[in-house]
């Protein structure tokens, strides 16, 4: 027989002296090289490990496994359940609070490049509308020690000027403008337990302004508890969540999507081009392009013509189509 999910999970926990979530065991499984042995992945091989172990523990009452308390789930092999003790549950959700964010060879910034070319190109996010986006350096804003709470990583915005015929866009002008489209981007390498609710009310916070306010990360959290949660906070405050998958970006998807504004904040806006002097040029080169109805693409972040290789060369990411 091959050697799947179920086999890895087995041959983890074997070696462990604690019940681990499924992250956990799939993030053991690669650092042992276990994951390798695993023929088909699939694009979401963690999302397939936690179904397959879930499913064990629920309906195989001959399974080698048992779940182990909540939020998340954690699991053990049945035959040692004698080693677990309530204080060491209690322990674990703890350390799952407090555990400082995983290091990985790559700064926040490196990620930009794979928002640009997701925004551009993925039509389940754009629904088929190309997103240019231009990065904001909080380091040029005048109020530099609260830029983070005022303005976003990145923003963006789309004009329909290769859809729309000519007479159809400057009737629009003269009407509502309501073709006009403007996102706000907060990037983070990674949303766990102990950061989240900071990095959600920032997005909150400096996406007040735009028609739709999204917060971006790689790595996310995959525990039914924690992703309920932020698909609470997502109803609530109309922010929308993005998971980008750097080993398969086309593959990334909106977790929750953000609530369409009809209108924008334009006292916020003016207040943020009064402190930053790349949001102020991002919309000069807005209102440029609707009145020459043309796009400069040179004036944005550029989209990376082989998203892959950089990846592979500025993340230390093998990406599965390489």
């Amino acid at each position: 027989m091959s050697y799947g999910f179920i086999d890895i999970a087995y041959d983890v926990l074997k070696q462990s002296r604690k019940p681990l979530t499924c992250q956990e065991i799939w993030q053991f499984a690669n650092e042992t090289g276990l994951a390798a042995k695993v023929g088909t992945k699939g694009k979401t091989p963690l999302a397939t490990l936690g179904a397959r172990l879930y499913v064990e523990v629920r309906d195989n009452e001959a399974s080698k496994f048992i779940g182990v308390g909540k939020r998340p789930v954690r699991f053990f092999l049945k035959d040692r359940q004698s080693e677990i003790s309530p204080d060491t549950i209690a322990k674990a959700e703890k350390e799952e609070i407090k555990r400082p964010e995983r290091k990985v060879p790559y700064e926040e910034r490196d990620l930009h490049p794979l928002l640009t070319y997701f925004a551009y190109t993925n039509p389940p996010f754009n629904r088929g509308r190309p997103i240019l986006t231009k990065t904001l350096h909080h380091e040029k804003s005048k109020r530099s020690g609260y830029s983070e709470w005022i303005h976003p990583d990145i923003v963006g915005f789309y004009l329909p000027l290769d859809d729309w015929r000519p007479d159809v866009i400057e009737l629009n002008r003269l009407s509502d403008n309501n073709s006009l489209r403007l996102y706000s981007f907060e990037l983070k390498k990674s949303l766990t337990k102990g950061n989240y609710r900071e990095a959600f009310f920032q997005a909150v916070s400096n996406s007040s302004w735009a028609h739709e306010g999204y917060l971006v990360a790689v790595d996310i959290l995959q525990d039914d508890d924690f992703l309920s949660e932020l698909e609470r906070l997502a109803s609530s405050f109309g922010i929308g969540i993005v998971c980008l998958n750097p080993t398969d970006l086309d593959s990334s998807s909106v977790l929750y999507p953000a609530r369409i504004k009809p209108s924008l904040d334009w006292e916020t806006i003016n207040r943020l081009c009064e402190q930053n002097p790349d949001f102020e040029k991002f919309l000069q080169d807005v209102k440029n392009a609707f009145n020459s109805r043309k796009i400069y693409k040179s004036e944005y972040d550029p989209i990376e013509s082989n998203i892959s290789r950089y990846i592979q060369n500025k993340l230390k990411i093998k990406p599965e189509n390489i």
